[in-house]
């Protein structure tokens, strides 16, 4: 699944590209009606955690969410023929983007963005982030912090990779709980320090001298000490943790 990185990596392209068009919509595909947009100028595009917003002038906002396999394409010269399965266009006379395979690709009405915004927590990439309020919901979250980050009502744009290897710079055993405020706040810190440089690269960056490398994601042995990675499914998820830099705490 696309993480945040990618997810603001988006919208600051595209926003840089469409905002303060009047781009136009199709749906090569059938399954999207561009209707509400159609000849409408496009304000601003957002990201929030895992979610694309796009702001439209006197038309509900557009909110896509990648879901696992989700992606957009950009082509530079608008003309080309999109594929048979793009599920939404967004088109200028200058690029056009090309949507492929969303779980939700939809106007918001109402309410629909208040409620979207109110089931997220704290992004570590916006600017408007509370790094207080990201705090105290991970320090008092119950369970294990490895599947408390996957929770996108505590922290918003946290998946299984980062997940991984942002608990390894922390120095923290996924399976640990009531981690308190001074380590909740280093894993935010971290978190805020890290995804920015994803999002920058297009791809998790744990460690900025081997950004092609991982510390414990999807390896079997630790990168730093070498001693077998741990496996193991948590949150529904599989769990990736050095057994040396990242002790379990003693029970009790």
């Amino acid at each position: 699944m696309p993480e945040g990185h990618l997810i603001h990596r988006y919208a600051r392209a595209q926003h840089a590209a469409l905002a303060g068009s009047t781009p136009t919509l199709t749906s090569p595909q059938g399954r999207f009606d561009p209707g509400p947009y159609a000849g409408r100028a496009l304000a601003a595009v957002e990201a929030y955690g895992k979610h694309l917003l796009y702001h439209f002038d006197e038309a509900p906002p557009l909110h896509v969410h990648l879901g696992m396999r989700g992606l957009w394409l950009r082509h530079d010269d608008p003309a080309v023929a999109p594929r048979k399965g793009v599920r939404l266009r967004i088109a200028t006379g200058a690029v056009a983007y090309d949507l492929i395979a969303p779980i939700r690709c939809e106007p918001l009405p109402g309410d629909g963005e208040r409620a979207l915004r109110a089931s997220l927590g704290p992004d570590p990439l916006r600017a408007d982030a509370d790094p207080d309020e990201a705090v105290r919901r991970l320090a008092t979250a119950g369970g294990a912090v490895g599947a408390a980050v996957l929770d996108q009502s505590l922290w918003a744009g946290i998946g299984n990779a980062w997940r991984a290897e942002l608990l390894f710079l922390a120095g923290l055993d996924p399976d640990a709980r009531r981690i308190g405020a001074p380590a909740a706040r280093r894993l935010w810190e971290l978190a805020a320090q890290y995804l920015a440089l994803g999002r920058d690269a297009g791809q998790v960056v744990s460690d900025p001298t081997a950004p092609d490398e991982r510390w414990v994601y999807k390896r079997a042995e630790c990168r730093r000490c070498g001693s077998p990675v741990r496996r193991w499914e948590l949150g529904a998820r599989t769990a990736y943790a050095c057994p040396v830099d990242q002790p379990a705490a003693p029970p009790g």
